[in-house]
């Protein structure tokens, strides 16, 4: 049973920084998408940044370009998110999630939900003005 567990969010003053992980269990290393997404409550999901545990370019929201970066642990079945110079609307809870297995050749890691099939119970992160 695949299970994602995030830690790392919390409060922090505008122009700080976080580091948010995610391991994951119940499942061996493969190559599939590993993704953070973040949700305010009356909004949508969406998708911060997104990595191929295969290799491959990672995929930013423009948003979080130039200040957020998502990195892999395959020894751990992990991912991270280093987040510098947050902002008050980074303030959100933030999700870890995981593809299917991929098979054969793969695009770019997509940013949308929907090609996520597993996911963590979130972590808040909290950024104050």
């Amino acid at each position: 049973q695949v299970q994602l567990v995030e830690s790392g969010g919390g409060s922090v003053q505008a122009g700080g920084s976080l580091r948010l992980s995610c391991k994951g269990s119940g499942y061996t290393s493969s190559r599939y998408y590993m993704g953070w997404f973040r949700q305010v409550p009356g909004q949508e999901r969406e998708g911060v940044a997104a990595i191929c545990t295969g290799g491959g370019i990672p995929a930013y929201a423009d948003s979080v370009k130039g200040r957020f970066t998502i990195s892999q642990d395959n020894a751990e079945i992990a991912v991270s998110l280093l987040m510098n110079s947050l902002k008050p609307e980074d303030t959100a809870m933030y999700y870890c999630a995981r593809s299917p297995t991929l098979v054969g050749l793969v695009a770019a890691a997509p940013l949308t939900p929907g090609h996520y099939s597993y996911w963590g119970q979130g972590t808040q992160v909290t950024v104050s003005s």
